[in-house]
């Protein structure tokens, strides 16, 4: 038999929606943005994938899946950061209690940015970003500062599909 999946998002610009969209359709599961699923919903589905982007230290959205009981529960995150070289876990530890993080499988991939889209106190965070990068004397940038540097106020995409074979994989070990 079948698992029943949902995959459940949370996206502002874009990239997030597009991850979910492709690892709902691999994994032939109900598609749904997170605003539009009841809670009771969630212990419907034998599996439960949330996705949700990276601001400030938050999770957007991720109170769906942390303060209502998902069977399978896996999440991933989306952001501008290389997830092969970037330290998830405060963020992390800052949106799931220790009981929920033993139960939760974390996939983080990376989406993109347009500058000219952003609202304004995303504008406002970016530039904030900017200063302080640039405030550390550049023999302590690390490779992700000077990227931040060069692609600032432009338009950046890092969205790669080959990213969710792992997701896929997972869930289909399950």
């Amino acid at each position: 038999m079948s698992k029943k999946i949902l995959v459940a998002y949370t996206s502002k610009y874009g990239s997030t929606r597009k991850y979910a969209e492709w690892i709902a359709s691999a994994l032939n599961a109900d598609l749904f943005p997170s605003q539009t699923v009841k809670a009771k919903t969630l212990s419907q589905y034998d599996v439960v994938i949330y996705g949700g982007g990276l601001y400030a230290g938050g999770i957007a959205g991720v109170k769906l899946v942390t303060h209502n009981p998902c069977n399978n529960l896996i999440v991933f995150t989306v952001g501008l950061a290389d997830p092969h070289t970037t330290d998830y876990s405060t963020i992390i530890n800052k949106n799931f209690t220790p009981g929920l993080l033993a139960k939760t499988k974390f996939f983080h991939l990376r989406g993109g940015i347009d500058y000219k889209k952003l609202s304004p106190v995303h504008k406002v965070m970016m530039a904030m970003m900017k200063s302080m990068i640039q405030k550390k004397p550049e023999s302590e940038r690390e490779a992700e500062d000077k990227e931040f540097l060069d692609t600032y106020n432009s338009k950046v995409n890092f969205e790669d599909k080959q990213t969710i074979d792992s997701i896929i994989a997972y869930v289909k070990g399950l």
